[in-house]
């Protein structure tokens, strides 16, 4: 068995890609390798319509991958592999069947005028919310960004405490377990302001009613006005593209194309991996695995009863559906232009909606009504479409990954070979009723079931694009399990990275970029 790395990490993910990096800056010889042909997980582009329409397979939005504190560290290296963003002042909007519209901006007044069409009592809560954002930001986003530990967790609270009082703290406490529901009804009268920001909870898992979920569309909504949103430019891969050659070129090695078959154990430690090739190499000080969590009792072997229980017991939530659309030119929406100037378009009428997409979803059955995120990128980022087209990306929020029925009874089959086309044109025609014509514009598409998602990336458990659900029992200490939200395993130098670990789903890279500063410190 050959000696060669400090560390090994298993799959080339953002997150193991971040915790690589940092490894590397820390004088780590690293290792990544990676099943797939190329890197990057969820986040990566190509043209998968037609030749110069390029499209973001999965993820999109890079937002909090800029705002991270591992991009505040490492963004001027990336910058010289090549990392770019392009910015989007207009983040997200709703639309809706009756041909109205809401949506948030960073221009001065224009969100606030937007929701004074709907209602100047909500227009002026909303400005009080804004007001108070730059106060609560820090306690949030430490709280999202902190070691999620005992010491950690108390020290975080001591802070709180000291800085609200008593009763302010008790009333952080019950906005952070509050449903969307509770938070939105509360806040806001109108229910098109409510599902405006409700929609942000079902990219979390958040469905209406689900405790815990508030805090998501409430930050999504501030940090849009604030903040605005960001996508990569030329395509989400340009993060990825950077953190590879950044890793390279600090000595690491990234392979792709080579699974890895097993861990390897010397006695009661984790001592290297094996590759598809045949390959045993040797890992002095840690292997990393960027895996759902069922997966890591197969890779290694059983390591605890406890442990590879709650590894296999991980809950996945509702699957997504893609939708990439190579188009003549931008939609006509039917609320207006002013529509194509948001970078995310939510198709979302109400909270009821969404409830009910969800629970349809979690029963196993295609949903009558599909949720849709549209995004827009070439509205921000034109070089990704020939001059004067367009691309679309097209999430549908929420749909089984195994599919048990179909909500709307018109739908026989129940798999996803036969399903994906039928389901694709429930939620293209949903599509075309906001934006008349779009049907006639089309000039390639390329459909992506969870099925095919999942074949691509199995992190991606029934096209679980957050792999795992961020309820509360899964979420904060327990993600994914009491004693591991830092990636620690029973096994000693086995160590567990990625989505699945605290702080979760999203672009921001922060669970591989704790793991890295917990193992080397920086």
């Amino acid at each position: 068995m050959a000696d060669g790395f400090d560390a090994i990490l298993i799959g080339a993910g953002i997150n193991t890609l971040a915790a690589a990096l940092h490894l590397s800056a820390r004088g780590w010889r690293v290792g990544v390798f990676e099943r797939a042909a190329e890197p990057g997980g969820a986040v990566k582009s190509g043209e998968y319509t037609l030749p110069g329409f390029r499209h973001d397979w999965a993820a999109m939005n890079l937002s909090l991958f800029a705002g991270s504190p591992f991009f505040k560290q490492y963004g001027e290296e990336l910058a010289r592999h090549g990392c770019a963003f392009a910015p989007a002042d207009r983040p997200f909007a709703s639309s809706f069947p009756d041909g109205s519209w809401l949506g948030v901006s960073t221009h001065a007044g224009e969100t606030e005028a937007a929701i004074t069409r709907a209602s100047p009592r909500d227009a002026e809560a909303w400005a009080a919310l804004a007001q108070r954002f730059p106060t609560e930001a820090p306690t949030l986003f430490g709280l999202l960004g902190s070691p999620m530990k005992i010491r950690a967790l108390a020290y975080f609270m001591f802070k709180t405490l000291r800085a609200k009082g008593l009763a302010g703290s008790a009333d952080m406490a019950r906005f952070l377990v509050s449903s969307p529901r509770q938070w939105l009804e509360a806040t806001f009268e109108h229910p098109q302001v409510r599902a405006l920001l409700g929609a942000w909870g079902m990219h979390l898992d958040f469905a209406p009613d689900i405790a815990g979920g508030a805090v998501f569309p409430y930050l999504e909504g501030m940090a849009g006005q604030a903040f605005g949103m960001v996508i990569g430019k030329g395509g989400a891969d340009t993060a990825v593209q950077a953190l590879v050659a950044a890793i390279r070129a600090r000595g690491g090695v990234v392979e792709c194309g080579l699974p890895v078959t097993r861990i390897l154990r010397d006695g009661a430690r984790a001592s290297g991996v094996e590759l598809a090739d045949g390959r045993r190499l040797v890992a002095r000080r840690a292997v990393i695995a960027g895996v759902a969590p069922r997966v890591l009792p197969a890779l290694a072997g059983p390591i605890a009863p406890a442990f590879d229980r709650a590894m296999t017991d991980f809950v996945h939530a509702p699957g997504t559906m893609m939708i990439h659309l190579a188009l003549d030119g931008p939609p006509d929406w039917r609320a207006g232009k002013a529509l194509q100037s948001y970078a995310y378009v939510h198709i979302a009428p109400s909270l009821d909606q969404m409830a009910r997409t969800y629970q349809q979803a979690k029963a196993g059955l295609l949903p009558d009504e599909p949720i849709l995120v549209v995004g827009q990128p070439c509205t921000v980022d034109p070089g990704r479409a020939p001059e004067g087209k367009q691309t679309l990306w097209i999430q549908l929020r929420m749909v089984p990954g195994e599919i048990r029925g179909d909500a709307a009874g018109r739908i026989a089959a129940t798999d996803w070979t036969d399903a994906a086309e039928p389901m694709a044109e429930r939620a293209l025609a949903i599509l075309e009723a906001h934006a008349p014509g779009l049907g006639g514009r089309i000039l390639g598409r390329r459909i992506v079931s969870p099925e095919d998602l999942e074949a691509d990336n199995p992190n991606l458990v029934g096209g679980d694009q957050i792999c795992g659900s961020h309820h509360l029992a899964q979420n904060f200490l327990f993600r994914p399990a009491r004693g591991h939200a830092d990636g620690a395993t029973p096994l000693a130098g086995l160590w567990l990275t990625g989505a699945a670990v605290w702080p979760g789903a999203g672009t921001g890279a922060g669970a591989g970029y704790l793991l890295a500063r917990r193992l080397a410190g920086g």
